[in-house]
């Protein structure tokens, strides 16, 4: 079975590597569900790992409704991985009712080729995920990465499953999500060919701050926070 490491940093990839990683995915902003990396990360990875490295294509945090000009900072993204030696990427766009955004997703796919393509945890939105799976399967995703629509993938394993049945050899299911040694065994007796975990330990950093720089409200699928025109206009005329 291989293992992709969801590596949020530049030590996690190394860290997993190092472990005997098949493959990482490689993001940051874990707390958000992950967004694409900084290009200087991805090529720094690239240029020291020896294993696969994915690449995901998130341009922000929230919903998986892009903009056309998110939609082409997705594609700028994809364009900079192919130049550098990505060997895949990571990513699928909905709809606004959660149906997968066929066409938008497709475009994805030929722009991305030749490297591999992973539908990500979009998935886990959308409203029917056998139905889904088969459109996936038609417009020739390489990999679909779910929970099984549950908080954890061990909670969702019997859609996986079902998933599995349905997928037969069209494409890969990699459960992720919660996956840890207690439960990981589980995904192999199953017949997975590939989990997706992070592995994560969380370090405390002694820090004599008195002003926080995270701010909880904006951790929230529900919000997407934008510089606000009018606000910046008002501000402006006072001057």
């Amino acid at each position: 079975m291989k293992i992709e490491i969801c590596a949020n940093s530049y030590q996690s990839a190394i860290n997993a590597e190092r472990a005997g990683a098949d493959r990482i995915e490689l993001c940051v902003e874990l707390a958000v569900g992950g967004i694409t990396p900084s290009h200087g990360l991805i090529e720094k990875v690239i240029q020291d790992l020896n294993i696969p490295v994915f690449v995901l294509i998130r341009p922000r945090s929230g919903n998986f409704t892009y903009s056309p000009d998110e939609f082409d900072v997705m594609k700028r993204d994809i364009r900079f991985c192919k130049s550098i030696g990505c060997e895949g990427v990571v990513s699928g766009v909905l709809m606004s009712d959660n149906t997968v955004d066929i066409n938008r997703t497709q475009e994805l796919i030929a722009f991305s080729k030749p490297l591999s393509f992973t539908f990500h945890r979009a998935f886990d939105w959308v409203p029917e995920p056998l139905a889904s799976l088969k459109q996936l399967m038609n417009i020739r995703v390489d990999r679909v990465l779910s929970s099984g629509q549950e908080m954890t993938a061990i909670e969702g394993i019997d859609l996986l499953k079902n998933a599995l049945q349905t997928s037969k050899s069209n494409l890969i299911i990699m459960p992720g999500g919660g996956i840890n040694v207690d439960n990981v065994l589980k995904f192999k007796e199953a017949g997975f060919k590939e989990i997706h975990f992070s592995a994560t330990s969380l370090k405390h950093i002694v820090q004599n701050q008195k002003i926080p720089m995270n701010s909880s409200h904006f951790f929230d699928d529900e919000i997407i926070a934008v510089s606000d025109y009018d606000k910046i206009l008002k501000i402006k005329n006072l001057f």
